[in-house]
């Protein structure tokens, strides 16, 4: 699969397997159409992939997805941005039609598309 993890994307993920309590967790993420940009997302740290979950490894990391989901990532830039008003994952998805969800405003239609995932939107199963 390509995808790439930012360093401050990978820090960010590192960090919240890490406050799963383990380091042998994984990072689910599940990506379906739907958004400003095209795509809706939400993650969650677990201990293992569910049923018909693929396993990624990226810059280190251990990610679980839905197949439909690795194929809306294909070729994505998982990034993470913090600003004085929000802070969470921005996906870069070049081949996502729509504007983009990033807080500035700046970017048009056809640019590469950004969905940006608030941490306070972090779930963790027990």
């Amino acid at each position: 699969m390509n995808l790439t993890i930012t360093p401050a994307a990978e820090k960010f993920i590192n960090r919240m397997i890490r406050f799963s309590g383990d380091a042998g967790h994984g990072f689910r993420l599940v990506v379906t159409p739907g958004g400003c940009s095209g795509l809706s997302s939400d993650f969650t740290v677990e201990k293992k992939p569910f049923d018909g979950d693929v396993t990624v490894e990226a810059s280190g990391i251990t990610l679980f997805m839905p197949l439909p989901s690795q194929m809306l990532l294909e070729g994505a830039v998982i990034d993470f941005s913090e600003t004085p008003v929000s802070a969470g994952l921005v996906f870069i998805t070049p081949n996502s039609p729509g504007e983009s969800c990033s807080s500035s405003g700046n970017e048009a239609n056809h640019h590469p598309a950004k969905v940006e995932i608030s941490i306070d939107q972090i779930k963790r199963r027990q």
